[in-house]
């Protein structure tokens, strides 16, 4: 660590909550450098706030200062959302704050709908141009760091994973069942679809009484002989204990004859925050554990609050490095099921969705079996319409993530695409039990988790001192008489990013788009040379009424689509994980070849320019950000020129347009980060203000 972020790293340590502050201070007990050094991971699900509402002004993260915010119609961006109120109500709503060391009943403020028909409105298939229209206004509003300080304080200490979406677009249950199975039984064969909170209790509690049938991933971590245990409080759970709704549990709980009774021991028995604490010490805590929390630690909005989940979670944190040869071993995955309905700016990496004619709107080379509404759910009635039928599930919403462990120290950013499946999928790393309901396309677009842990040198971050609690807030909160609307600001403001950026963790993304252009269409190429598959969002800025186009590419794979020219014209804007951004515009094609090159060997951006025709072509190559350079070539007739721009000094980070003076409105724009396979460091120009309109 260089001096410059071990003064970060010791300021930020001077304001650590008591329980942050120990759990950062333990080492990790390294033995091999991998992941066989993980004794324990503990599951800690929370319910219903989106990234933004808790982190989008979080320094280094891609939140309110996103450089590419998706386009709207109307030269608007995201951040301006039609409230679809009637008069008297603003036209747009952009996000607000909730300024709660102002009014604090806002810290309890009220919940917005967040079903399946909603949750699909507000997505629109990727316009997410309406959201107030169908959560309400109040959808838009966010916390800041003075409002939700142990939650930065968190993500300050240990590793925030911004690119972390809930699994389905709808609510807590079907969230859940992701994390606890890996599915929701898509083709309705054993139950499902499951999009709905119809299991989320026992049938004489008012649950269906027909149980779910297919295989949950504890039972296979029993029957692989790995111990696991759910922590919580049967009478209080807020019916977040998916595994009530299948029938192996039901019937332990019932004590059915041939029931396997360790299902309801491990699975539907009390086992409070003091058990929890006291496995810990004893070290008999279980290879995994679920931490479910009851109503009011939940997060919930409404029944609870930001400051009464972080009471909660600091207990968590205290019962687990009370024994620090425990918390030396284990790893914190925090989460949240679902956003509720509060906004989130990000477009979730979906498969594409249907044309008119039945086509997809773009395309995959992945398997998308499972991944689209094909079967109604029976239980639904009107609550599941026809028109939804076809739709992608997910992935949903970004929601807050967290990776709390000593190998995760230090306030870094994880920017891979994660969802609930990924808890799963670095259970099977770690221990081998692998889960087959886990379709092939989350397989390949949803990483494991693995990359947001240091395993080799994790012990080498400054120890804090401790610092304030939580409880004094938390019973405050508590101690609201109501759950509060806040009113939505008569004129929309910008939110604010803090500056600063913090390290990053390598990422899996090698992906490129090239375009070629004839008298008749415009063809893009997305290509990907890297170890993970991607999803590329595809906008026609020249008609933004069709829902964008989706492209899932797995890796050393290749896709082609086409978009007919508009008088000549084409206008396409390309968005993929991580800041991944091309942007082609045009008319009258010049006689120009080019080629852009990314080399991670030598970290730099390349562009070959060949001029194919008969007078020389002026070209502008002029960098957008970081520092990078401009270049004035004249190519001449027949011939080429080769430029390279230098990216290690920013982390791989680069923005560069170019321009052709005699070709007006023609543009090629590439953005993004190159990946070395290294760390690095989050976007150093993403802070300040929300880009509001369009840039030209």
């Amino acid at each position: 660590m260089d001096r410059r972020h071990f003064l970060l790293s010791a300021a930020t340590a001077a304001a650590l909550p008591p329980a942050i502050a120990r759990a950062r201070a333990i080492d990790a007990a390294v033995r091999t450098g991998t992941i066989k050094d993980v004794a324990h991971v503990v599951i800690f699900m929370q319910e219903n706030r989106s990234f933004d509402h808790y982190f989008g002004a979080l320094n280094g993260v891609r939140g309110f200062a996103d450089r590419f915010p998706i386009p709207l119609e109307g030269d608007r961006t995201v951040w301006m959302q039609a409230s679809g109120s009637g008069p008297g109500h603003p036209t747009f709503v952009a996000p607000f704050p909730l300024e709660t060391t102002r009014t604090f009943a806002h810290m309890r403020m009220e919940g917005t709908p967040h079903n399946w028909a909603d949750a699909q409105g507000a997505w629109d298939e990727g316009r997410m141009a309406r959201w107030p229209a169908f959560k309400g206004e109040h959808a838009m509003a966010y916390y800041k760091p003075d409002d939700i300080p142990f939650q930065y304080a968190l993500a300050d200490a240990f590793t925030v994973c911004d690119a972390w979406h809930c699994s389905i677009q709808s609510m807590t249950n079907p969230n859940r069942l992701f994390l606890f199975t890996g599915t929701h039984d898509p083709a309705g064969a054993k139950g499902g679809p499951g999009i709905f909170n119809t299991h989320d209790r026992f049938p004489a509690d008012g649950g269906a009484k027909d149980p779910y049938l297919w295989t949950t991933y504890p039972e296979r971590l029993t029957q692989a002989g790995v111990s696991w245990r759910v922590y919580q409080d049967m009478a209080d759970n807020f019916n977040d204990n998916s595994l009530v709704g299948f029938a192996p549990f039901r019937a332990a709980h019932e004590k059915a004859p041939g029931a396997e009774p360790r299902l309801a021991r491990d699975g539907l028995s009390t086992y409070t925050l003091a058990a929890l604490k006291a496995d810990a010490m004893a070290g008999t805590l279980p290879q995994v554990s679920y931490v479910v929390a009851p109503e009011a630690a939940s997060e919930h909005p409404g029944p609870s609050s930001p400051a009464q989940g972080a009471d909660y979670t600091a207990q968590v944190l205290d019962a687990l490095t009370a024994n620090p040869e425990v918390w030396s071993k284990t790893v914190l995955l925090m989460m949240f099921d679902e956003n509720d309905g509060f906004f989130d700016h990000v477009p979730p990496p979906a498969p594409p969705s249907r044309n008119p004619e039945g086509g997809w709107l773009g395309g995959s080379t992945v398997d998308m079996a499972g991944e689209h509404h094909m079967v109604r759910n029976v239980r639904a009635g009107a609550a599941d319409p026809p028109a939804l039928m076809g739709r992608p599930y997910g992935l949903g919403a970004r929601v807050p993530a967290l990776v709390i462990s000593p190998w995760s120290r230090g306030g870094w950013v994880s920017s891979e695409t994660f969802d609930h499946t990924s808890v799963i999928r670095f259970l099977e790393a770690r221990f081998g039990v692998m889960e087959p309901n886990i379709s092939p396309w989350r397989r390949a677009v949803c990483g494991d988790l693995t990359s947001t842990l240091n395993f080799k040198t994790p012990n080498r971050e400054p120890r804090p001192p401790a610092m304030p609690a939580t409880r004094d807030t938390a019973l405050r909160a508590a101690a609201l008489p109501t759950k509060t609307r806040p009113p939505t600001p008569t004129t929309p403001k910008a939110s604010e990013q803090a500056a600063g950026v913090r390290p990053s963790r390598p990422l899996p993304y090698a992906l490129d788009t090239t375009i070629s252009v004839d008298a008749r269409a415009a063809r893009l190429a997305f290509s990907n040379t890297g170890k993970a598959a991607a999803v590329f969002h595809a906008y026609n800025l020249l008609d933004l009424t069709p829902a964008p186009r989706r492209y899932t590419v797995g890796p050393g794979e290749r896709l082609l689509d086409g978009w007919q020219l508009v008088d000549g014209r084409y206008d396409l804007w390309i968005l993929g994980p991580a800041g991944y951004h091309r942007h082609f515009r045009g008319v009258a094609e010049p006689p120009l070849g080019l080629t852009a090159a990314f080399d991670p060997k030598a970290v730099q951006l390349t562009l070959t320019l060949r001029n194919t025709g008969d007078k020389a072509i002026e070209a502008n190559a002029m960098g957008n950000a970081y520092a990078l350079k401009t270049w004035r070539a004249s190519v001449p007739p027949g011939g080429g020129l080769v430029n390279a721009w230098p990216l290690g000094k920013q982390g791989g980070w680069y923005d560069l347009s170019l321009t052709l003076p005699g070709h007006p409105g023609w543009l090629r724009r590439y953005a993004g980060r190159l990946e070395t396979g290294r760390d690095s460091i989050s976007d150093p120009e993403m802070h300040g203000m929300a880009q509001m309109t369009r840039e030209g």
